[in-house]
């Protein structure tokens, strides 16, 4: 990577970790300011490789790195809500892909797969598993997670 792509990428780190910035325009801005300027494209190219994502009314988010599961992956599961043997899993915004990613690399008799958003996974269970079954193989991953179970 370039030593100015390196640099604008932490500016645009920098700025977003400081306060909401809700568009390109206030992005490019913000840069222009800071003696960076960049054009509308390599924004948008620049925020696809930050992985960075735009939430409504929140404005940008720098996504939580990966840590081991049983830390910031397992803290960034907020609950868990059953419908026969169909779960959602609600994350912490930019957690859903890695937490299904997980799930999905593991071989649970009771999970069939999962699809991620970003912030909600759906989790299929087997036709015959139980909520136990499903919660019994996660915990493992996710030792807290039958804490975060929503009746």
């Amino acid at each position: 990577m370039q030593n100015s792509t390196k640099r604008r990428h932490q500016a645009i780190l920098e700025i977003i970790h400081a306060g909401p910035v809700y568009n390109q325009e206030e992005l490019a801005s913000r840069l222009k300011e800071a003696g960076i300027p960049s054009t509308q494209a390599t924004l948008s190219r620049d925020l696809n490789a930050l992985k960075i994502s735009k939430i409504p009314g929140e404005g940008y988010v720098i996504p939580v790195k990966n840590h081991p599961p049983t830390t910031d992956l397992s803290s960034g599961i907020l609950r868990i809500q059953f419908s026969g043997q169909l779960a959602v899993l609600k994350t912490r915004p930019g957690l859903a892909s890695g937490v299904a990613a997980l799930i999905d690399a593991q071989t649970f008799r009771s999970i069939i797969g999962t699809i991620a958003g970003d912030d909600t996974i759906l989790l299929i269970g087997r036709v015959d598993a139980t909520q136990a079954d499903v919660l019994d193989a996660l915990t493992p991953l996710f030792p807290e997670i039958k804490t975060r179970v929503i009746i």
